[in-house]
């Protein structure tokens, strides 16, 4: 998270202590839209997946919009509840904040959140795909929009927070989005910004050097080179040090370890791992199949083999891994 108008130390995340126990939990693999046009509505089809249709010759968003995947995506948003002791945001922006941005919303789930829990706030999320529920606070409204698309329809000095989670792979020009956020937030406002390491590691080893998993990140990062999206935003300080060139002040960084599965010993972590290993269950054939077919130039046979490895390492009580953000 960052202030518009410092800090110099870098922390690393802690590791997680591992549980010598049997828990294990199987993952269970069973608005303001109304003048859309209908073409935004079609959403195009890709081997029974459905992907957005907003300027599709111009976005290239490589998740698919349907239910199971955005499933994933709350079920996300309850992982990151508990890993944060039931807070939305870190950011001091104090007891009555006016107005919020929640960039690339998805379900809508974070903004609807916010706006229920801050009244006095006006709540936009934006999104390519107009999946968010019509049913929702009424100082809160989601519009169609791309983020790249620069500038933003907003003043100058107009948001108290700007949030953004899990936006690798959509953005081409970090450093253009936060100078644009930089101008949209007032004077002391605030940016919160979460990305995860695309990355499967384990830091006992437990993981195989050959393990399906092990290729994941390389995999997404390969396939971020050739799109000009990239992927490895968690990696390398990049947020850090495109907030800080974009002229934010008081940047801070909060790493932390996403477990997969609940091996941590400890008992949030291990609810942590719990969800974390769900939604990454739920959503590992959408996560692979657009970028490994029509970016990495993989048979749709080659892909289902290989999540079909991915899976059983997900589901092996031996391996500690974890994502890192």
């Amino acid at each position: 998270m960052a202030e518009r108008p410092e800090s110099s130390a870098h922390p690393q995340a802690a590791a997680i202590e591992v549980d010598d126990g049997d828990s294990f939990v199987e993952p269970d693999n069973a608005s303001s839209t109304a003048s859309l046009t209908s073409s935004v509505l079609k959403y195009r089809k890709l081997y029974g997946r459905t992907y957005h249709n907003f300027n599709p010759s111009d976005v290239e968003y490589w998740a698919p919009n349907d239910d199971k995947q955005n499933d994933g995506l709350d079920l996300n948003h309850q992982m990151l509840l508990i890993l944060n002791d039931n807070k939305l945001y870190r950011s001091p922006i104090g007891p009555n904040p006016q107005r919020a941005l929640d960039v690339g919303t998805g379900t809508g789930i974070w903004a609807i959140d916010f706006a229920d829990e801050n009244p006095s706030a006006e709540v936009i999320g934006t999104d390519v795909s107009p999946i968010q529920p019509s049913w929702v606070p009424p100082n809160v409204k989601f519009e169609l929009d791309n983020a790249q698309m620069i500038p933003w329809p907003y003043p100058d000095d107009h948001f108290d927070i700007v949030h953004l989670r899990l936006m690798i792979g959509s953005i081409s020009d970090w450093p253009a989005v936060y100078s644009e956020i930089l101008r949209c937030l007032k004077p002391g406002g605030w940016v919160e910004h979460t990305e995860y390491d695309c990355d499967v590691t384990s830091d006992d080893g437990s993981q195989p050097k050959d393990a399906a998993m092990a290729r994941w990140g390389p995999l997404f990062r390969e396939a971020g080179e050739k799109i000009g999206q990239p992927f490895d935003l968690a990696r390398g300080q990049k947020l850090y040090n495109w907030m800080k060139d974009a002229g934010f002040v008081n940047v801070k960084e909060h790493p932390f370890k996403l477990p997969l599965g609940p091996w941590p010993a400890d008992p949030k972590m291990k609810d942590v791992g719990n969800y974390n290993l769900a939604t990454t269950d739920q959503g590992l054939e959408g996560y692979a199949v657009y970028l490994f077919t029509k970016v990495l130039g993989w048979s749709l046979e080659e892909t289902h083999v290989y999540l079909a490895k991915a899976r059983k390492e997900l589901r092996n009580k031996a391996y500690h891994t974890y994502f890192a953000a």
